[in-house]
Order: structure tokens, then sequence, then C-alpha cells
């Protein structure tokens, strides 16, 4: 996600939602994906829905980039972190959505009771501890080399 979230903030919401459609693209064609075993018109379903979809409003970060540039010429270093705290919020939050919703459709019959708590627990697991270490490192990575979000430079 650091990747998206860095052009998000450098570029925008289009070049962030953007890359995370490359990212998803590059997930595919690497091999990195995981399908549920059903017909080839649910595989294409999941895969565009957990990977393209899933990675691409992870740009949605760039929404807090104007507030974000303003926090940074302002020299405000607590306002520039909690801006890039919510903008890998807002990416997280409706990647885990998305994530929560194909669980539900694609991998409910694995579900032991109901298939909401279900899914939502299991993406929990990894997307909680992700949103975390992508929120600590874009925050520490913009501030210590805060060019890297500029992009005139």
């Amino acid at each position: 996600m650091i990747p998206i979230v860095l052009m998000a903030f450098r570029r925008g919401v289009a070049a962030g939602v953007v890359t995370g459609l490359l990212v998803g693209l590059l997930q595919i064609v690497t091999g990195f994906i995981s399908v549920a075993p059903l017909s080839f018109g649910f595989v294409v379903m999941q895969v565009i829905l957990d990977y393209l979809l899933a990675y691409g409003v992870v740009g949605l970060a760039g929404l807090m980039r104007g507030r974000y540039l303003e926090a940074v010429r302002a020299k405000k270093t607590g306002n520039v972190i909690i801006m890039v705290a919510l903008g890998v919020l807002i990416g997280s939050f409706l990647r885990y959505a998305i994530h929560v919703i194909t669980g539900i459709l694609f991998f409910g019959m694995f579900a032991d009771g109901n298939v909401f708590i279900y899914s939502a627990a299991y993406n929990a697991t990894y997307m909680i501890p992700v949103a975390i270490v992508a929120a600590i490192v874009c925050s520490l990575l913009f501030l210590t080399a805060p060019r890297l979000t500029q992009p005139d430079s």
C-alpha cells in the first residue's frame, strides 16, 4: 500500500487510483493471487474485486493531499502525521470493506456461523496490521523526505 499512498499524496487521487489498479494488475500477472475454486465467471469477478478494485480504492488516500500540503507548508508536524494517517485510514478501510464483501460472496462456504462476522474477522487479521504499518512508514517517510510528495521535485 505504501507506493499507492505515496503516489496519491504526490500526484492526487486519480494517480493514486491508477497506481492501485496497476499494483493489483501486477499481483495478478505475477501469480500472487488466491481465488475461490468456483466457475470462471466467479473467478474473474473475484479477481476484479479483490485485486483491481481493492487496491484501486487505496488511491483515495489522496483525498487528504490538500490538507497534507497545507500542513507541510505551515511546518505543522503533528498535522502532517494526522493527514497521512487519515489518508491511509481511508484507503485501508475501503480496501478492507471490499475484501469483506469478496469474502462474503466467494469464501462464505468456509464460514462456520455468520458469514459476515467470519469475513470481517478474517480480513481484519491482516488489514489492521497492514494499515498500522503503512500509516507509520508513510508518516516517517513523508516527514523525513518531504520531497517525495512534491510533484515538482
